[in-house]
């Protein structure tokens, strides 16, 4: 994986990753329009899953790639160093115009926070998501069934427990999973990619 070599140099947490990491992103404005609470509600739960089946666990370490600049990143960056998880590792780099679909694409699963206060616009990042083929779990509000068909190319969530849910199906068995949301996913994406 270049790009996390070449981003291993300023952030050492992605010579970390192997075939065996599971890397979920998401990219946040780290405004009030994006509860980020609920993801790290939801890896909490992850964590937790991991820990209380230590032995038989199927599910995976995860790095945790969060993209973006904006007033509340203080503030959660410091709730994160509080939560000291030991199989959820994050990383806040700030990625260059060109490789921000190179991680994209790089990632397993992609997480959307957004909400629209008028309930009718689109998030773009899922659109980049899925332009590069990653899935998504993405929040439910008003219009976002336009775009994330639940179950056939993302999943849709309301609070941390369904998210944390998502995350551990999806990683349940990584990186030899046979969960059939892989396959179905991955096809109609390239549909999706094909229609651009």
């Amino acid at each position: 994986q270049e790009l996390f070599k070449k981003l291993s140099l300023e952030y050492p947490v992605f010579s970390n990753v192997d075939s065996c990491t599971g890397v979920l992103v998401s990219s946040t404005s780290w405004t009030e329009d994006e509860d980020f609470g609920v993801l790290l509600d939801a890896l909490v739960k992850y964590e937790d899953a991991v820990k209380k089946d230590a032995a038989e666990s199927q599910l995976c370490n995860l790095l945790v790639v969060i993209t973006g600049k904006g007033p509340q990143k203080q503030f959660y960056l410091e709730k994160i160093n509080i939560l000291g998880l030991q199989h959820v590792q994050f990383v806040t780099p700030w990625l260059e115009t060109e490789d921000y679909p190179t991680m994209l694409a790089s990632a397993d699963l992609g997480v959307c926070l957004h909400t629209s206060s008028s309930g009718l616009d689109l998030p773009m990042k899922v659109v980049d998501m899925f332009g590069c083929g990653l899935p998504v779990a993405a929040i439910q509000f008003e219009a976002l069934g336009e775009l994330v068909k639940d179950g056939e190319n993302g999943r849709i969530f309301k609070d941390s427990e369904e998210l944390s849910g998502i995350i551990q199906n999806w990683f349940e068995g990584f990186p030899s999973s046979n969960n059939v949301d892989h396959k179905v996913f991955s096809e109609n994406l390239k549909e999706f990619r094909n229609l651009g």
